[in-house]
């Protein structure tokens, strides 16, 4: 018998389960357990042992006074005492540390009596812990030198839920506690209260006061709090008042940062370098996060005022009500929704219908004032307003007529774009939407100094924030933007810890596709003439210095179309041949069709296949009329052969008839017009040049569509290349007949024998077991002597195709440079950061000694933390580059 190992461990579970049922291991619990026979508790020796504690460590039980006693520093913990019912025996209800006496006391150690002790109002305090919603007897200090009673809460870890004669608080590590679990879970703040009640009295025989609404204003005021604390905000001696514009916001560590990691006098540094302190933004707008018609900013502000990611709401609603009767310009490229439909979204019942935000187009984080509230669709004015907001603190559609559109922007907004380089582009993911224009003028797979950017970073981000969308539409507007500035807060936060092993992993792939395109290229250009090349390179320079004038000519748009041409009416001899050549097509394309149907052919499909027979046969015995004219040795070949047998299984199908083509004759015994040997030649030469064509044409469409989710296109893409592949292959063995009658020679050296493993494979695509270093192009691409072909379009498709090998290999090596000029920001960031931490512990000073240690420990923990980072992320770059600041 063979047990694997899921068998195994569903067996030992089992196992495990049963002995616990056995042994009562659980069940046992719900009574006194161990203890049933104490008579006398055992911390007091004197006392009934009736309590027990559910969260302390063991199930011990003890009298009334010493379980009190016990508990002192631990008031949230959940009591039960035993009771007895005659003929059932003893069991456990839940009692309040309150109800057995319990009194905590605040401004003085525990232990220790207050001589004016202030009882909360009306005695009746509710605390929410990670456990439950308890009933707390709790007593302020009353004394001449006492705090404030919400100061008292808050020297506890507790945080009250109003500031005057407080009866709700919540613990610090609750808050914590949902702090985490609303990033990670995306957890509501109605659920997790709500299973917080459950966990308290999970019957409803004993219900709490309602503190839901309570708790949500303590949450909403405890992640503002921490938003300016983590901004050290705390240190300035004006207050909160004196917060900046996007002040609160987590910076992206790797992105160009003036005054903190870049060199002193990076904007004198040589054209040539000058491009790696650019800065990558994106524009992009989520539609999910939709917000109805809820309150208003006048009932419900906002705790923040345009400090870390949403816009400063009273500017930004002013520009727009000013620019509310500016039509939307169509878009004359993709057919974009967003665009398009902005001026008639459907908003009834809405405030807001989303949300457009300003990112980090390389690291995916939200920049500061980036986000903001859209009304109606993706409209260029909200749009502008936050990109220039972003600045100062649709590429393809939205840069037209910007700078026009700066100017009704605030004066604050307005950009010298004259004396800067801008240049706009479309996400490669989203690029293929567009008209073949656009596609070459703003993509970043052609455009210089860019890296492998692929502009995609928005998108990835959504993900994380659209579980929140359903409970995010109810809120007020206030509310919602607090929200998401916490929720962008820790999303930025969790990428900047993770560019250790983000910027690491990039590099490493960085290098080794640099390596393979710079061979894929050079391969590439050692085959094809220096005369060539060199105008090209020209041409392909001239392009990458002038991004944004329209007037240079695009190197990576075809000049030339490729167009069919149309056969003669006569049946010259070379149409005889050519027409031959088809037949021989269509009776393969015959037998892929046969072969697809399998053994099971429904009478349509073999009705289907008979009529195809029937066209071909029409076909072949027009066209072998005419061979008796050009060929009349071939009647005679074919009454040598075995006459067919009247069996339906000797009937030679049209799809097996052999045409006898000049080609095929070379081995037979049969005089051929040297003419016709000839034209077969150059057509069938013609013929191999098209199908390798073709197939180099099928695979670059394969490995596009190997990235997305049409398996149905690719398998018929493989298909079409499997056709050439095979039409290929008769060429090849046509011409091997022909060159031994015609004396050909070196053509094998263009034309090599086609192996169908090794040799039909994308240009980057390695043999199988083959790494990238020792990665080599398939013949195929490297076609000896196709740069000799004068055709125009063949010509023209080896300019494009490289200059794209050039692309790719260029942005591959950008990428490895701007990775480690990347690399050396976020050090150089990182101990700026810690620098800045280590000044405001004597930036400002409070009125006690305890709270002035108290800022100071925050400081240098901060400051630590970021040099601890700096100094994890270089020992795993330590490898890859020196890293100076």
């Amino acid at each position: 018998m063979v047990i694997t190992l899921r068998k195994y461990r569903t067996l030992t579970l089992k196992s495990k389960l049963e002995l616990l049922m056995r042994t009562n291991g659980i069940v046992q619990l719900s009574g006194r357990g161990d203890y049933i026979h104490d008579t006398v508790c055992r911390n007091c020796d004197s006392g009934t042992p009736r309590f027990h504690c559910r969260d302390c460590f063991g199930t011990e039980l003890c009298c009334h006074n010493c379980v009190v006693t016990l508990h002192a520093k631990h008031p949230t913990h959940r009591i039960q005492t035993s009771h007895y019912r005659s003929g059932w025996g003893f069991y456990f209800v839940t009692i309040s540390l309150k109800k057995l006496g319990l009194r905590v006391q605040l401004g003085h150690p525990v232990g220790e009596h207050c001589l004016l002790p202030q009882r909360a109002f009306n005695d009746d305090f509710t605390l929410i812990d990670t456990n439950g919603i308890h009933e707390i007897g709790l007593d302020f200090c009353g004394c001449e030198v006492a705090e404030r009673h919400t100061k008292q809460l808050l020297h506890t870890a507790w945080f009250p839920a109003t500031s005057t004669d407080p009866r709700s608080a919540a613990t610090f590590r609750i808050l914590e506690q949902y702090h985490l679990l609303s990033f990670e879970s995306k957890a509501s703040g109605y659920e997790f209260y709500h299973s917080l009640a459950r966990l308290t009295d999970n019957t409803g025989l004993q219900p709490r006061k309602d503190r839901y609404e309570a708790f949500l204003r303590i949450i909403r005021e405890w992640r503002h709090l921490k938003m300016l604390k983590r901004a050290g905000q705390g240190y300035d001696p004006n207050g909160m008042k004196n917060t900046k514009s996007g002040e609160c916001a987590v910076l992206c560590l790797a992105c160009p940062q003036p005054g903190r990691n870049l060199p002193d006098n990076w904007e004198e540094a040589p054209k040539e370098i000058r491009w790696l302190y650019g800065l990558f933004l994106a524009i992009d707008a989520n539609f999910r996060l939709k917000r109805r018609m809820v309150s208003k900013d006048s009932v419900d502000p906002g705790l923040s005022h345009g400090w870390a990611y949403f816009v400063q709401e009273t500017a930004y609603k002013t520009f727009l009500q000013s620019h509310g009767g500016t039509l939307q310009q169509k878009s004359t490229c993709s057919s974009h929704n967003a665009i398009n439909m902005a001026d008639v979204k459907i908003s009834r019942g809405l405030a807001a219908t989303g949300v457009g935000t300003i990112d980090c187009a390389r690291h995916n984080m939200k920049l500061p004032n980036g986000v903001g509230d859209l009304q109606k669709g993706e409209r260029y004015t909200n749009m502008d307003f936050l990109f220039f907001s972003t600045l100062h603190g649709r590429a393809c559609q939205w840069h037209k007529n910007l700078w026009e559109r700066t100017s009704a922007m605030p004066s604050e907004f307005h950009l010298d774009h004259a004396t800067k380089s801008i240049r706009f582009f479309v996400p490669k993911f989203h690029l293929l939407a567009h008209i073949l224009k656009c596609q070459t003028m703003f993509s970043f797979n052609f455009s210089k100094n860019v890296g492998c950017t692929d502009g995609e970073a928005p998108e990835r981000g959504w993900s994380n924030i659209n579980p929140v969308t359903s409970s995010m539409k109810e809120m007020g507007p206030g509310s919602q933007r607090d929200t998401l500035d916490d929720h962008f807060g820790d999303w930025n936060w969790k990428k900047v810890v993770g560019l250790g092993s983000t910027l690491l992993r990039k590099i490493k792939e960085a290098k080794e596709e640099s390596e393979a395109h710079w061979i894929a290229f050079e391969e590439l250009n050692g085959a094809l003439r220096l005369e060539m090349t060199g105008p090209w390179t020209i041409t392909i320079e001239h392009w990458e210095d002038n991004p944004n004038d329209s007037l240079v000519t695009n190197p990576f748009k075809a000049k030339v179309i490729r167009t069919d041409v149309s056969m003669h009416a006569d049946m010259s001899s070379s149409i005889f041949i050519a027409s031959g050549i088809d037949l021989e097509n269509e009776q393969r394309r015959l037998k892929v069709d046969i072969g697809k149907q399998g053994l099971h052919a429904t009478d349509t499909q073999m009705g289907t296949v008979q009529r195809l027979r029937n066209a071909l046969q029409r076909k072949i015995d027009t066209w072998k009329h005419i061979q008796t004219l050009y060929t009349p040795a071939v009647q005679l070949l074919e009454s040598r052969a075995e006459p067919p047998s009247h069996s339906t299984s000797d009937i030679i199908k049209p799809e097996d008839f052999q045409l006898w083509l000049p080609s095929a004759l070379c081995s037979k015994p049969i005089p051929c017009s040297a003419r016709l040997l000839e034209t077969e030649w150059e057509l069938r030469y013609a013929q191999a040049g098209d199908a390798l064509e073709e197939i180099r044409q099928y695979l670059r469409l394969r490995d596009y569509i190997a990235n997305t989710r049409a398996q149905n296109a690719l398998s018929r893409v493989e298909a079409r290349a499997t056709a050439a592949a095979e039409k290929y292959r008769a060429a090849h063995t046509a011409l091997s007949s022909l060159a031994h009658m015609l004396r050909k020679v070196g053509w094998d050296h263009k034309y090599q024998v086609l192996d169908r493993k090794n040799d039909i494979r994308g240009m980057s695509v390695p043999k199988q077991g083959e790494s990238e270093g020792q990665r080599q192009l398939s013949w195929i691409w490297l076609v000896e002597g196709v740069g000799d072909d004068e055709d125009e379009v063949i010509q023209d498709s080896l300019r494009v195709e490289w200059c794209k090998a050039r692309a790719r290999s260029m942005r591959w090596a950008e990428e490895v440079e701007l990775l480690q000029e990347e690399m050396r920001r976020v050090s150089c960031f990182l101990r700026w950061h810690a620098s800045w931490w280590s000044t405001k512990i004597v930036e400002h000073t409070l009125g006690t000694a305890a709270d002035n240690e108290g800022l100071g420990a925050y400081a240098c923990c901060q400051a630590q933390l970021r040099d601890n980072l700096a100094d994890c992320f270089e020992n795993k770059w330590a490898a890859h580059l020196p890293l100076t600041c």
